[in-house]
């Protein structure tokens, strides 16, 4: 009979942790953060606060991987802390959106920057137009590179282990190569000098005046969505709990070393680019250096900034970074979010089909359906947007976890617990304050795409009792 084996060690974990947070993000995102903030010295602290709230949910989060250390993780936690409905809403969220629309974007990204290397894959090369549906060469390398890797995964956790650890490996390592590189080049050319003495421009032009602290707040809480999107997916590992050894050590241990690593080199990379190019330039320059980072052509910021460094080459250089990044990134998101399906399946939360282990002891009935919802949203091109809605989402299912964990120190007080929380309640308590604050911070300036957040989120609870009425007069347990 096909069972779960537990084959992951730490180095595996951490190697899952950091993979799936780094993807394309940190190369993309600081200009528009620049656009909303008008300072880097803002950026760096969005950087900042971002890489500390992850932190913050990720120490909370190993108690709770420690005390239920099967596979399913977040769903796991939910579902004990507030019951069966509650789980059921955040993994039909993940599934329809959080989870799939990642890995819809990851692989698109994957695929643009292969038409770098690969003129045909470039997303103008259209293939199919059919009134406003539209797919192009970048869609279907998206689609097949989400097959790819799910076929790898179906064949046995080895495949994914290794896939993972070469990938995630490769890209931590050319990472901080490039932010050495940029930091020793950039030191001499003076621009964070002048990037630092930058007023709060932008916001002082929306205030028409300078800048109170409600204003500034307002912004800094817009412009977060950018660096938590990339700092985003480090909860993953906990789906893949089964499969680890030594649960109760390895997830904690995984989850802070994971997060630890890539928060400092998110916030070096960002130190490079302010070293390497003006924050501010014109958006009409003919130069790299004249439209600065808030104007990087198609916001790559990643490649704006080698380009003082390798010249010409700095696209290719970076196209070659973020292709293993991405691809290094989905395969550990395909991996761990079939777990995730398959214990809600096995819970008759999910299709019974997805329930059941293949030959080498994974679900690959659960790999193949979140491949081909992730390929639909691939083709569909409205993964863009559901990511927008769900970036809210997931923050709320943040919240609702942590929250679980004061609920679960209260209502089962006598549970075994082999790690817990570093500075509880205070920590957890400032994570759930920071992320609400957040939420509402969306609410009033993001309102449509945080109410369609909400409302996808809210389409789970109808359809939890469609497929489970023996529930409707019952209280979800």
């Amino acid at each position: 009979m096909a069972e779960i084996k537990r084959t992951l060690n730490l180095f595996d974990t951490i190697m899952l942790v950091s993979g799936s947070m780094i993807g394309s993000g940190i190369f993309i995102v600081t200009a528009d953060m620049v656009r909303v903030l008008g300072s880097p010295l803002l950026v760096l602290a969005c950087w900042i606060i971002s890489g500390l709230i992850s932190l913050f949910a990720a120490l909370s989060y190993g108690e709770l991987a420690a005390m239920m250390p099967e596979g399913g993780g977040q769903f796991i936690y939910i579902r004990r802390a507030f019951g069966k409905l509650s789980a059921f809403v955040y993994g039909w969220t993940v599934f329809m959106v959080i989870q799939t629309g990642v890995i819809a974007a990851v692989a698109v990204a994957f695929a643009k920057f292969t038409g770098v290397f690969v003129p045909f894959f470039d997303p103008s090369h259209l293939l199919l137009g059919i009134g406003n549906f539209h797919v192009n060469a970048a869609q279907i390398l998206a689609v097949a590179s989400i097959v790819f890797l799910t076929a790898l995964n179906t064949l046995g956790i080895n495949n994914g282990k290794i896939i993972q650890r070469v990938f995630t490996s490769t890209k931590l390592l050319a990472l901080a190569a490039l932010i050495g590189v940029g930091l020793v080049y950039g030191y001499s050319r003076g621009h964070w000098q002048s990037n630092m003495a930058l007023p709060f421009s932008n916001l002082a032009d929306v205030a028409n005046t300078n800048p109170s602290w409600s204003v500034i707040l307002a912004a800094m809480g817009v412009a977060l969505i950018g660096s938590l999107f990339s700092s985003d997916a480090w909860n993953n590992v906990t789906f893949i709990a089964g499969e680890v050894k030594n649960p109760r050590r390895n997830i904690p241990l995984g989850l802070l070393i994971g997060v630890l690593i890539v928060t400092l080199l998110y916030i070096l990379a960002n130190v490079a680019y302010f070293m390497l190019l003006p924050a501010w330039g014109d958006a009409a320059a003919g130069t790299v250096e004249g439209r600065g980072i808030a104007f990087a052509e198609q916001d790559r910021v990643g490649s704006a900034a080698l380009f003082p460094v390798f010249g010409t080459l700095s696209s290719s250089v970076m196209a070659a970074l973020i292709i293993i990044s991405t691809f290094g990134c989905n395969n550990g998101l395909i991996l761990q979010g079939a777990r995730l399906f398959y214990s809600m399946a096995k819970e008759g939360l999910f299709f019974r089909a997805a329930a059941q282990l293949n030959k080498n002891d994974v679900p690959g009935k659960a790999l193949w359906l979140q491949a081909a919802w992730a390929s639909v949203l691939c083709l569909s091109g409205s993964y863009g947007d559901l990511l927008d809605y769900c970036t809210f989402a997931s923050l709320i299912f943040y919240i609702v976890t942590i929250a679980g964990l004061f609920r679960l120190r209260y209502t089962e007080p006598l549970t075994e617990r082999p790690y817990r929380a570093a500075g509880y309640p205070y920590i957890p308590a400032l994570y759930i304050i920071i992320a609400t604050a957040i939420c509402i911070d969306l609410l009033i300036f993001k309102t449509r795409n945080a109410g369609l957040g909400l409302l996808i989120m809210a389409l789970g609870i109808p359809i939890y009792y469609l497929f489970h009425p023996k529930n409707a007069d019952q209280t979800p347990t």
